[in-house]
């Protein structure tokens, strides 16, 4: 019996370095959110813009039509987008009423006033938290999102932030409404990447299943993507110095004629 208070304190001893050792309690999806909000203020602050270039690839299954676009972007210090196509060959109905009209709505939706009702926000979806998972090697919160209006701009599907900058990593899903009767169901991939101190996108890939025109598929791939600081802001560490996503190439000699 002269023993049991030892046992206990060995007991007790084991059981708070237990609970030393035990996790941190993961943030709540809200927090990872809110938390990224404020990391991309500041990521944005450094910045008066940046200038890119993609190239556009769609195909369609059905009709065995394939069209190829290379475009420039140029994002001002308030965020708006402004295009210009530099290329483009193959199926020209898909650039009049496809690539056109993709460039003109992510140009529409980089101004602020509708930025504010599309951007990831308690205003405008659901968070729920589903773990941690890993993003081209490196841990990111899982977070799935609801959209709480049902809007073309919107979109339902699940988000991944990563653990370190708060940077949207990845995003996939679909609109919250279809942007037409035609138009069946759309899924999209998109995926960021690291170069400096920023975060570009680097592919998205979606597909739609049209009424009429079957599967279609696009493939954006971004490359040759630079930073325009702010004044006062320029560091070597920033510069901008990640290869080119797969298939693209920020030589125009190389665009495939």
């Amino acid at each position: 019996m002269r023993h049991l208070p030892i046992v206990g304190a060995l007991i007790l001893a084991t059981v708070a370095g237990l609970n030393a050792a035990a996790p941190a309690p993961l943030p709540t999806a809200q927090e990872v959110v809110s938390q990224m909000q404020q990391r991309d203020a500041q990521r944005r602050a450094l910045l008066s813009g940046y200038h890119g270039l993609r190239r556009y690839v769609l195909e369609n299954y059905r009709m065995h039509k394939r069209a190829e676009m290379l475009a420039s972007v140029d994002t001002d210090a308030q965020g708006v987008k402004h295009f210009s196509v530099v290329e483009q060959q193959g199926w020209q109905a898909a650039h009049r009423h496809v690539f056109c009209k993709m460039l003109d709505s992510e140009a529409e939706a980089s101004t602020p006033q509708i930025r504010l009702k599309t951007q990831l926000s308690a205003e405008n979806y659901d968070f729920h938290l589903d773990g941690i998972e890993t993003v081209a090697g490196r841990p990111a919160y899982a977070i799935s999102v609801k959209p709480k209006r049902h809007e073309e701009r919107l979109f339902e599907g699940k988000i991944w932030v990563d653990a370190q900058d708060y940077a949207l990593a990845r995003a996939e899903g679909r609109p919250a409404k279809n942007p037409s009767f035609w138009v069946r169901s759309i899924h999209f991939d998109h995926t960021y990447q690291k170069s400096g101190e920023f975060w570009y996108p680097v592919s998205t890939q979606s597909v739609s299943e049209a009424r009429v025109f079957g599967t279609t598929k696009v493939t954006i791939n971004y490359f040759d993507y630079t930073p325009n600081f702010a004044h006062g802001n320029e560091t070597a560490n920033a510069a901008t110095d990640r290869p080119p996503a797969s298939g693209g190439s920020g030589e125009r000699k190389q665009w495939p004629r």
